[in-house]
């Protein structure tokens, strides 16, 4: 019995990644079909980087240029952090709609509608990563890393982005409309994005606030994808990231799960 289950369980479980695959590229496909959401993510990178290197780089570090060396590399982590808010919302809107009652008459996984929601944020996530990138370099950027620094930081902030996702996906069941769902995100979202190393160095910051940061998973990420990106030893970093990113994935992964279950149910 036991060696028929197993197969049988892994048949299961293939169908479901197949099927999640399948409405990620639905949801990575509203960037064709609704044009404003492609000028988001082309626009986005741009507002981020003259916002904080051409506004604030003069007065933070005296130079635009040097202030791009140390800054894009969190500005890349932040507005992949911001953007995961997206997530909740979107999900909260669907079904406010009905979309995932429509789902539950189909011959398909009860979980493939969420994960498939998630996997389609990433590969968004990845196309603005890839638009940071080319801004970066228009302006001069240069990471010693190369090529090779560059993949893996941003491998590292889509993984981290992953487990992020999961706290706004489970907020995103719990609320009841979209202006509640980004009202709860913002009261956390705000001192995880702003209250780290991702504009100012931890060292220059009062006591109090130090602690916070160096705590903060968004400072682990953001000190990793500096240490990658400039050639420097990365491995405390990327471990500590790594590290935050599994504990947040395992607590609010089944929370998230289990919410699902009960809303569509």
């Amino acid at each position: 019995m036991q060696d028929t289950d197993t197969p049988a369980r892994g048949g299961l479980a293939r169908a479901a990644l197949r099927q999640s695959l399948t409405l990620a590229r639905r949801s990575v496909s509203r960037l064709r079909t609704v044009p404003e959401e492609t000028v988001g993510f082309v626009l986005q990178p741009l507002i981020y980087v003259t916002l904080f290197v051409f506004v604030m780089g003069e007065a933070m570090a005296g130079d635009w240029r040097t202030y791009r060396d140390f800054a894009l590399p969190g500005i890349a982590v932040q507005m992949v952090v911001l953007s995961t808010l997206g997530t909740g919302l979107a999900l909260n809107t669907d079904l406010e709609k009905g979309l995932f009652d429509r789902f539950r008459t189909l011959p398909i996984s009860r979980t493939a509608p969420l994960l498939g929601a998630v996997l389609g944020d990433l590969v968004r996530y990845g196309l603005s990563l890839a638009v940071m990138t080319a801004v970066a370099a228009a302006i001069g950027f240069r990471p010693a890393g190369g090529v090779q620094g560059v993949a893996a930081a941003g491998a590292l902030i889509l993984v981290f982005a992953f487990s992020l996702c999961w706290i706004w996906t489970l907020l995103g069941l719990k609320a009841r409309t979209p202006s509640g769902v980004q009202t709860l995100a913002t009261v956390f979202l705000f001192p995880l994005a702003f209250g780290s190393s991702v504009l100012v160095d931890t060292d220059d910051m009062p006591g109090w606030v130090r602690i916070w940061a160096g705590v903060n998973p968004v400072t682990w990420a953001t000190d990793a994808v500096r240490a990658l990106l400039s050639g420097a030893p990365a491995g405390r970093e990327v471990a500590g990231t790594l590290l935050w990113s599994a504990a947040i994935l395992a607590v609010f992964l089944p929370l998230a799960a289990r919410a699902y279950r009960r809303r569509v149910r």
